[in-house]
């Protein structure tokens, strides 16, 4: 039965459709309008509390501003964002002392908060005391900068805030571009704390205290949101300001129902369509696809380093000589992205960037000889888990590592877990033998080192303990010399190739799809749209 594409997103999200929506509701025409459909749910609309989803962060973005962003570059035909060039949103300038420990930021004088008030730099501080004393998610991302507490943050005049770091850290101002560093309206938040809630957590869950390029106009959790553009707006590239006038944000479950929606015109947008989508869509006149790697990001296949057999570097290194690397990538991406593996260098890598194609080739000869110089010449007994949310992809490689692993004695249980309980055991630390991805907003490799191979805490999900890693991350985060940061940054990426305590797999596509007149996407380190840098051409 043909269904109508109005009703099944009606029935999909159990509100208005896009394309039911009457014209008068907008105040704009259809170009000036974009229409943005999700697979996810945007909850809540401060991306700092618990439950924030990546489209919260998202969202956030658009209509929050924060001192600091990060510019774009194109990469081949396509934007991405980049990290080594910061620009000011609500800041003007600033300076760094000689010494690295001072960031002076102005502020700029004509910035307003969406309520037409002023920005002033008691907002300002506010916002920072907040984001390193609040019960948020955002005090152990700030900590990654040496920003951890509230008298780092001195009020210098009405424009101007000083920020003092105990050591020069390489991601102090990078931190102020992140999606947690929001600054907020402290005078309207103000009016929402309690004893229990000082920093108006609770309210700002549905509530917006932004000056940012964007004002949220209605906000159903889980169903939709309707932001506008704020005209008032200083805070873009170059002083300009987005084209669109209107967004329309809809959660729409099922990925045909999304693909439908652009392909007939009733939707612009969207960016978590199944990869086996993909394909029909490149070939549509009515669309096209902006597909670029995640490039700061990688999906992996974790081995917990602290349990046996996956204790011996010689099984893990058996294991990943065992896997048949690109027949999983075809059949799990569709050849989708950028390998992880397949590199010809050996001992230092060629450079210090990172993730990068590490050395591993499938060899089923060496995955024997290692696993019987392991002591384990007839194999062993395991399982690999992986999340409900990830079966589209995990489902083949987890058939295909079962298979080549059973060839060289290793028995495999594939045990495919609820997305709730994955993450416990994950967290907990009690899966042996997993697929699953990561994503640094901050991609220098000191960063990823530290963030996911060293210490015992949640990213580290191999469980990994090195001593030289541990050590050389420590000191690569304050090491200001560019030749001596990278000659540590090659090291740890030696010792890590040589440890294989985790394999690194690939860097899937960010695949946006949209109408065929929408220009400007470009892939942000939050894996969300930027609406500020949309147009329709």
């Amino acid at each position: 039965m043909k269904l109508n594409r109005r009703l099944v997103l009606h029935a999909a999200t159990g509100i208005v459709g896009l394309a039911l929506l009457p014209r008068v509701a907008f105040g704009q025409n259809r170009a000036e309008t974009l229409r943005y459909v999700t697979g996810n749910n945007i909850n809540p609309l401060d991306p700092t509390v618990q439950g924030s989803t990546r489209e919260s962060f998202g969202l956030s973005m658009n209509v929050y501003d924060r001192l600091f962003s990060f510019g774009r570059k194109k990469l081949g035909d396509n934007w991405v964002f980049d990290a080594t060039k910061i620009r000011g949103e609500l800041a003007k300038g600033y300076q760094i002392s000689p010494d690295g420990m001072k960031i002076t930021i102005t502020l700029r004088p004509d910035a307003t908060w969406h309520d037409g008030t002023p920005v002033t730099a008691e907002d300002i501080k506010w916002s920072l005391d907040r984001a390193v004393s609040a019960k948020s998610l955002a005090p152990p991302q700030f900590s990654t900068g040496s920003m951890t507490s509230t008298d780092q943050f001195r009020i210098v005049d009405d424009h101007t805030i000083e920020v003092t770091l105990p050591q020069p850290d390489r991601l102090g101002l990078a931190n102020l571009c992140v999606p947690y560093a929001i600054m907020i309206n402290s005078k309207l938040a103000k009016q929402h704390v309690t004893a229990d809630d000082p920093w108006a957590l609770d309210w700002l869950k549905s509530n917006s205290a932004a000056s940012g390029a964007y004002i949220v106009e209605s906000f159903k959790p889980s169903e939709s949101v309707i932001i506008r553009r704020n005209d008032a707006w200083k805070g873009g590239a170059d002083g300009a300001m987005p084209f669109f006038r209107r967004i329309i944000i809809q959660t729409v479950p099922e990925p045909a129902t999304r693909a439908n929606l652009i392909e007939k015109g009733d939707a612009d947008l969207a960016i978590d369509l199944a990869a086996s989508d993909i394909p029909t869509m490149e070939k549509s006149t009515k669309a096209k696809v902006v597909s670029v790697p995640q490039t700061n990001g990688f999906t992996h296949i974790s081995m917990n380093t602290q349990m046996a057999p996956f204790d011996n570097v010689k099984v893990r290194q058996a294991i990943a000589a065992a896997l048949p690397f690109e027949d999983m990538f075809k059949a799990a991406l569709f050849a989708r992205g950028r390998r992880l593996y397949g590199a010809d260098w050996t001992g230092l890598p060629p450079n210090s960037g990172f993730p990068q194609p590490i050395p591993l080739k499938t060899d089923s000869t060496r995955a024997k000889k290692l696993l019987a110089e392991a002591g384990m010449p007839e194999g062993f007994k395991t399982s690999f888990a992986f999340s409900t949310g990830q079966a589209a992809t995990a489902e083949p490689l987890a058939a295909l590592l079962k298979e080549a692993l059973g060839k060289i004695g290793i028995d495999v249980d594939i045990q495919k877990k609820p997305d709730a309980e994955f993450n416990t055991l994950e967290s907990e630390k009690k899966m042996p033998f997993f697929v699953d991805a990561a994503t640094a907003w901050l991609p220098a490799t000191d960063y990823y080192f530290r963030l996911y191979f060293t210490r015992d805490q949640r990213w580290n999900f191999a469980s990994w303990k090195n001593t030289d890693i541990e050590q050389i991350s420590a000191a690569a985060r304050f090491e200001l010399d560019p030749a001596k940061y990278d000659e540590e940054c090659k090291k740890m990426i030696e010792v890590f190739a040589e440890n294989v305590p985790l394999i690194m797999m690939w860097q899937p596509n960010h695949d946006a799809v949209m109408a065929a007149n929408i220009d400007g996407y470009t892939y942000q380190f939050y894996r969300q749209a930027d609406f500020r840098d949309l147009k329709r051409v």
